[in-house]
């Protein structure tokens, strides 16, 4: 018997490229649970549109990530965890956003364990420290580093987000999968993962999924979305930046 989970991480926003993936594991019919790492929202325009299909689904479980973190800080009137430019963005985010989904965000969890065939799985937005507070960014991430930090944990796997690019460590301890930002790209393409799971073992399949972003892309200048030139250049690699002012 084998178990087919679909892992999301950092939609940010992008409702298009959320559909091409969505449709595609739909159509596959082989996926048991989609399980998306946080950063829904902020970057990208398309709040209510990601909100509203994640959570109108029975079979995708969440966890927060540091976006959920600074929107929910500004919809609770509590201290701003950005500034400046970002500040601005996040506060658009937080202006648009329906109000039905504050809750829900607020009640998701800082990180997920689940079992399957009696296998351990672990999923988080990005590593913890002891006071469950994300911790920086670690730009050159390898499996034994993530060994000495996941040490007393009795995960075989481990699949996060927050950094952007793919990475896939297996070492002798376990896996380590990020699938890569399903809504930031430099190509028009929407990343995300599958992991088969049987008794024996665990495989990954890293995968993307080809979608027009052209409109979305112009919706950051229709929309006149604030730090649009930032996101646009170091989130989308240039594209769009042409369109609009």
């Amino acid at each position: 018997m084998e178990t087919v989970l679909a892992v999301l991480t950092d939609v940010h926003g992008n409702y298009p490229a959320l559909r091409a993936v969505l449709d595609e594991i739909d159509g596959l019919g082989m996926v048991e649970r989609i399980v998306c790492l946080g950063d829904m929202i902020a970057i990208g325009p398309d709040t209510n549109e990601v909100l509203e299909a994640l959570f109108s689904r029975d079979d995708v479980s969440m966890v927060s990530g540091n976006h959920e973190d600074a929107v929910l800080a500004l919809c609770l009137g509590r201290p701003p965890q950005s500034h400046g430019e970002e500040l601005e963005h996040h506060q658009w985010i937080a202006d648009r956003m329906d109000k039905r989904f504050v809750p829900l965000l607020a009640r998701l969890p800082r990180s997920m364990t689940l079992s399957f065939h009696g296998r351990v799985c672990h999923f988080v937005h990005y590593h913890l420290d002891a006071g469950q507070q994300f911790l920086p960014v670690d730009w050159a991430p390898s499996g034994e580093k993530l060994d000495e930090l996941y040490q007393d944990h009795p995960a075989e796997l481990v699949a996060f987000g927050h950094h952007h690019p793919v990475h896939l460590f297996r070492t002798e301890r376990r896996l380590y999968f990020n699938p890569g930002a399903l809504g930031c790209c430099d190509r028009p393409v929407a990343r995300y993962g599958l992991v088969h799971i049987t008794g024996q073992g665990m495989e990954v399949e890293c995968r993307e999924v080809p979608y027009d972003n052209r409109a979305f892309l112009r919706s950051y200048h229709e929309q006149q979305v604030p730090a649009r030139a930032f996101i646009l250049r170091v989130f989308h690699g240039g594209q769009g930046g042409e369109v609009g002012g």
